[in-house]
Order: C-alpha cells, then sequence, then structure tokens
C-alpha cells in the first residue's frame, strides 16, 4: 500500500488515503518519485471541465522519478535510470504517434484524468510514454519537463517557429507556465516582454530574463511603445479570455498568437478585421511530444532553463496548494513532495 491523493468527485478537494502499489505490465515501468509538479489543469479536473475523467481519480500529470521495476518487454529502460514521462499515453500507431505528433493522438490516455495519476511516490507508465533524464536536472526540472518545459518548447519552436531575435509577449509570466516560457523564450534567442498583473512578481520576472513588463488594461499600447510602434512577432498566450483582446491587438503584421492556456474556460472572441488585415494567425498548442520533451531536458541541462520552485507542499497539503494557486500566491510551480 501507498499514500496518494484521491479526487473522489467533482467541486471536492482530493483527499489523503491509501491505495494498492501496482506491478507493471509487460510493456511498462514502475517510477519512483521525489516530487511531482501541481498544473492548473489539475484544479480544472476538479471543477469538472473535462468530461473524460474517470473517478476517483489520482490526479497529476508530472511524473519523473526513478526507474523501480521494469516489464519483461521493456528494452529502452532499466531498473535505477531517471526518467520523464509524457503527461499522456499514445496509442503508438495512428498518422500522429507515426509522424512524431503524438501530443495529437486522439487515442492518447491522460494521466491524472483517464489514468492514475501523479500524485504518490510509485507510478505505472508505459515505455512508449519515458525519455531518459540527464543526470544534472533537478528533480524539480524532471517533473515538469513535459507539462511545462516540454510543453513550451513544443508551443514556441514546433508550432509558433520563434526565431532568435524576434519579439515575443508572454501573458501571465508568474504564473508556473509563464516564467518557464520566460526562460525557454530567452533560450532561444527572443526578446521577451511579460504580462503579469501581480505587482510583487514583476521583479522575480526580471530577474530570471524577461526584458520588458507590462500590465494593466489595454496592456497592448505599452508593448507598441516597446517594440516601436510595431508590435510583437509571437504571442505566448497562456491566461487565455482575460488576455486574449490586448495580446491579439499586441501583434506586427504577419505575427501569430499560440494559446496554450485558457484558465477561466470561456471562448475567445477574436478581432476578425485585424486577423484579416494585418495577416495574423492564430494556433493552438497542446501538451510536449517525445522530441519537445528532450529539447526541454537539453535546455535544462545545459543551465539555459530551470525549475522555478514557488512552493513545496506535502501531499497532506494539497487542498492548501490549489487554494494558493487559485488566489496566485506562488511564482513559478507548485509542487508535491511525495
Amino acid at each position: 500500500m501507498q499514500k496518494a491523493a484521491v479526487l473522489e468527485r467533482i467541486n471536492e478537494y482530493p483527499r489523503v488515503k491509501e491505495v494498492d502499489e501496482e506491478e507493471p505490465g509487460d510493456n511498462e515501468v514502475i517510477i519512483e518519485q521525489d516530487v511531482t509538479g501541481i498544473c492548473y489543469r489539475d484544479i480544472l479536473t476538479m471543477e469538472g471541465f473535462f468530461p473524460r475523467a474517470k473517478f476517483p481519480i489520482i490526479p497529476g500529470h508530472e511524473i519523473s522519478g526513478r526507474v523501480k521495476e521494469v516489464g519483461r518487454n521493456v528494452i529502452k529502460f532499466k531498473k535505477g535510470d531517471r526518467v520523464a514521462s509524457l503527461i499522456y499515453v499514445p496509442c503508438g500507431n495512428c498518422e500522429f504517434c507515426r509522424t512524431g505528433r503524438e501530443n495529437l493522438c486522439r487515442n492518447k490516455k491522460v494521466f491524472g484524468e483517464e489514468l492514475q495519476g501523479a500524485y504518490r511516490k510509485y507510478v505505472r507508465v508505459p515505455e512508449i510514454s519515458l525519455v531518459k533524464v540527464p543526470r544534472n536536472v533537478s528533480p524539480e526540472a524532471a517533473a515538469i519537463s513535459a507539462c511545462v518545459t516540454g510543453m513550451v518548447v513544443q508551443a514556441l519552436e514546433t508550432v509558433g517557429h520563434l526565431k532568435a531575435g524576434e519579439n515575443i509577449l508572454i501573458t501571465g509570466a508568474g504564473g508556473g507556465v509563464g516564467a518557464h516560457a520566460v526562460q525557454v523564450a530567452k533560450a532561444l534567442g527572443a526578446r521577451v516582454i511579460a504580462e503579469t498583473t501581480s505587482e510583487w512578481k514583476k521583479e522575480k520576472i526580471l530577474e530570471i530574463g524577461a526584458d520588458d513588463i507590462v500590465s494593466g488594461k489595454d496592456f497592448q499600447k505599452k508593448v507598441k511603445e516597446l517594440t516601436g510602434g510595431d508590435g510583437v512577432d509571437l504571442v505566448l498566450e497562456t491566461v487565455g479570455e482575460q488576455t486574449f483582446g490586448d495580446s491579439f491587438r499586441s501583434l506586427s503584421y504577419g505575427g501569430r498568437v499560440i494559446v496554450v492556456g485558457n484558465v477561466n474556460v470561456s471562448n475567445l472572441q477574436v478581432p476578425t478585421g485585424n486577423l484579416i488585415l494585418k495577416g495574423n494567425w492564430i494556433a493552438g498548442s497542446i501538451s510536449s511530444t517525445r522530441k519537445s520533451l528532450r529539447k526541454a531536458l537539453k535546455l535544462t541541462s545545459e543551465g539555459k532553463v530551470h525549475a522555478i520552485v514557488g512552493k513545496v507542499f506535502n501531499l497532506e497539503q494539497v487542498e492548501e496548494a490549489y487554494r494558493a494557486m487559485k488566489n496566485r500566491e506562488i511564482f513559478g510551480r507548485a509542487f508535491l513532495r511525495v
């Protein structure tokens, strides 16, 4: 038996209880974790926004650690290897999986929603979801390498085609995604304009690499000033409806918006005239692939990206952690010590 935080039903916080430890299947491993990250998606799962979620469920999808046990058909990993997992298990057979776009697999199953997740010490993960972690990557950085840094690499590099020297606006830059996106964008050679509504986070955002900060109503005007009237080449939208209008109007001609977050789960209003007349485009980006996960771990291993540990909570403090995240009390990422 082991302790796990379990979400029994919608709109109730997870509670810690004893659950069975699992045995690995033929193509699976058991991962022993030290810490796991808490994603805002976990809170949205609790609030019922993911209809495929099965209850009761152990939340969490930020899985990493050392291989404790290996199934008999596993060939790429052995006991003791440091590994990180995708947040999902792809089917491995569809066109998307065969072409390295497994994040778009229509048959994938997500940890913490359809599969029992990360809020426990020992987690069963299929080999197909795993990559190896370099020695000098911290446990916290490994934990967030799929959902946060890998997801950002996927959005900026693969979907957004960010180039060195371009201007990028990152909304919600004090949050768990935004703060790490600042680092990834700088590692890719961009000039970073960071948006935040939290006064106390501004100095911290500059310390991790942002070139400028904007905030408040009509922040698009300040973005235009900072870019000589042109606007930015790329926006990474981590917030959603609350900032999207200003974000979109911050674009230069030919600029693009990559949407990775929508915290209040509201529809976006698109200024269609701007979209057409300025040749802008909008794309969504979801999760990471094994390729972008490896790239994120490489950037971390090289010291270009590091985990911003906002606060580490004990497993029994999961409700406190959720409340702190909802109240924007944490700069960077919240973690659970499992």
